[in-house]
């Protein structure tokens, strides 16, 4: 069974299967997944008393230009004071470039959170205090792409210690010890390890570090990954990742202790931790979305 409900926090995912275009020509807007990520944050409000945050990855985006954005924030709104200023960034935009608001390029190139990948997190802290860093999603930033990570999740482990003298022991010096930060260095870890090897591979058979990048975001085992990260782990969980060249996943702990439900058609996937979320959100029959 679950805890009740005031002790959860609250994920929320988006990801767009079609091109940004689609979505400026079908619903005229390039806002349509951040106004939908908007409501199913805003529908489990419930859950984050202490603080939310959102992130967001653009697709095809040059080097140079920023393709990971986030806000996070822990007012006594943390929804509203989050979106008001996202919505802000939009609304500048457009003031200033009104003939661009449609322009998928120019928007990506200038504007956050016009990507196709979102990750959203509402806070019920159950560990450590209540700034702003205690706030998800985490990020663990790197200049390869594939090895940016985003991690946000509703659970609390019981073997922190534990967790945490493993990446000491690894070589790691860890900033804190909470369950979120080991969390974050553990499939981190994992992660950097599945890089080097694939990279090792392509390297011995000749091919350009250029490359090899790509092949690295072609051929990650995230389940491998995940797999390794969580074998250690104690106590309920449902886990949500970005990682920085747009593969996403969630992990539930093996017992579903920590509810997570999806639904996906040919536009988007979508992942809440409730049911009725999607639903309202999407307008979409219950039976279409899956635990």
């Amino acid at each position: 069974m679950s805890d009740p409900i005031k002790h959860e926090c609250g994920i929320a995912m988006i990801r767009l299967l079609k091109p940004l275009d689609f979505y400026i020509k079908k619903y005229g807007t390039a806002m349509y997944a951040l106004n939908k990520m908007y409501l199913l944050m805003e529908k489990q409000h419930n859950r984050g008393q202490d603080g939310a945050g959102i992130v967001n990855i653009k697709f095809d985006v040059e080097p140079g230009d920023r393709y990971i954005s986030r806000y996070r924030s822990n007012n006594s709104q943390p929804i509203k004071d989050i979106f008001d200023k996202i919505n802000n960034k939009f609304r500048k935009a457009y003031q200033k470039h009104p003939d661009k608001i449609k322009d998928v390029e120019w928007l990506k190139k200038n504007v956050a959170f016009t990507g196709e990948l979102f990750l959203g997190h509402l806070r019920y802290g159950t560990f450590g205090g209540n700034s702003i860093e205690n706030c998800h999603p985490f990020l663990r930033q790197n200049n390869w792409m594939t090895k940016n990570l985003v991690v946000a999740g509703n659970f609390n482990l019981t073997n922190v210690d534990e967790l945490f003298d493993i990446l000491v022991d690894i070589g790691q010096h860890p900033k804190e010890k909470s369950d979120t930060v080991t969390v974050l260095e553990k499939i981190g870890h994992f992660l950097d390890v599945e890089n080097q090897e694939i990279f090792d591979k392509y390297k011995a058979l000749g091919y350009s570090r250029v490359e090899i990048s790509e092949l690295i975001a072609k051929d990650l085992n995230i389940q491998k990954i995940l797999r390794n990260s969580s074998a250690d782990w104690d106590g309920g969980y449902a886990m949500a990742g970005l990682i920085g060249h747009g593969d996403a996943f969630v992990l539930r702990d093996p017992s579903g202790i920590r509810p997570t439900f999806f639904y996906q058609d040919d536009e988007v996937v979508v992942v809440t931790s409730e049911r009725p979320t999607i639903q309202t959100a999407f307008n979409v029959p219950i039976e279409t979305i899956h635990e």
